[in-house]
């Protein structure tokens, strides 16, 4: 898999290369500004790329900016947000227009790689993954009106599970239920959500983004 790191903390960004370079990744180019991010994607057209939200300038939310205008140009690209900050919001402004392909976690996971490398393969094959901090905040939440009304405890347990990138496979390990379980549970869900099945839409990610909302 093809990497662009763009961080503007130097430590941070060359730790993650080495890190990545050492468990078989191909880390392409590194940027330490919006310019430089957009710049090595135009010229490597990497798999994923790995961004800081806040970037020189202003270090509001250029990399999260230069990060959405890269998608519109590349819809193939996976992007990876890592940030100090947990702000749901920002997930939200990377999702809402293009869901697959793209994630967000907070830059203390990469201390633990194996979340790290799980995130960046989940990412490069179409899914959405969300940090779990994230994910918890979003549970304990007022949720008035709320989407998820008719999902009962457990189908939004499989929810929450389910954004934060999880497989039908890892959900039932955590929760000591069979495949075959979640998947009814996941049914029902797209069922309640009003989720029909077509060609051109992904309902799993559909379904992580109504949850987000709520």
């Amino acid at each position: 898999m093809r990497l662009v790191i763009a961080d503007d903390e130097v430590l941070l960004r060359q730790g993650i290369a080495r890190l990545l370079a050492d468990a078989g990744f191909e880390v392409v180019a590194t940027a330490g500004t919006r310019d430089e991010l957009i710049n090595a994607v135009d010229r490597h057209r990497p798999d994923v790329a790995i961004v800081d939200i806040r970037m020189p300038p202003t270090h509001t939310d250029e990399g999260l900016t230069a990060s959405q205008e890269l998608r519109h140009s590349q819809p193939e690209l996976g992007v990876l947000i890592l940030s100090h900050y947990l702000e749901s919001r920002f997930a939200m402004r990377l999702l809402q227009d293009q869901p697959e392909r793209a994630g967000y976690l907070l830059k203390e996971r990469v201390s633990d790689l194996a979340v790290l490398t799980d995130a960046l393969r989940r990412i490069d094959e179409g899914e959405c993954v969300i940090d779990p901090t994230i994910v918890a905040r979003l549970i304990g939440r007022r949720r008035d009106p709320n989407p998820l009304v008719d999902l009962s405890e457990r189908e939004v347990e499989v929810l929450g599970l389910m954004a934060e990138g999880r497989s039908n496979h890892a959900i039932g390990e955590l929760l000591f239920v069979s495949p075959k379980t979640v998947e009814s549970h996941v049914r029902q869900i797209f069922m309640k959500l009003g989720l029909e099945e077509t060609p051109d839409d992904h309902r799993r990610v559909l379904a992580v983004l109504a949850y987000l909302r709520a």
